[in-house]
């Protein structure tokens, strides 16, 4: 099973720490993040698909706002105390 599945599957409302690159600048991030948070949600939707852009929607908990994980560059994630690397 590839990392990026394995995100996808996170459950809601787990913590998990993700390291990819990011996509605009190519710069290495690492967040603390959540899926499945309503928090800022207004139910106006994106104007885009980002599954058509191979991007996850998570709720970064430092910055408490919602952005996008790459896929494509997933280095590597914990979740419940096991480390995943592609």
């Amino acid at each position: 099973m590839l990392v990026q599945d394995l995100l996808r599957e996170t459950s809601n409302k787990k913590i998990f720490t993700v390291t990819f690159r990011k996509r605009t600048t190519g710069e290495l991030r690492t967040m603390n993040a959540m899926r499945g948070v309503r928090k800022g949600v207004t139910g106006e939707g994106l104007p885009f698909d980002p599954s058509k852009k191979n991007l996850l929607t998570v709720y970064d908990m430092k910055k408490r706002g919602h952005r996008f994980v790459n896929l494509d560059e997933v280095i590597s994630f914990t979740a419940n105390k096991k480390k995943f690397q592609k």
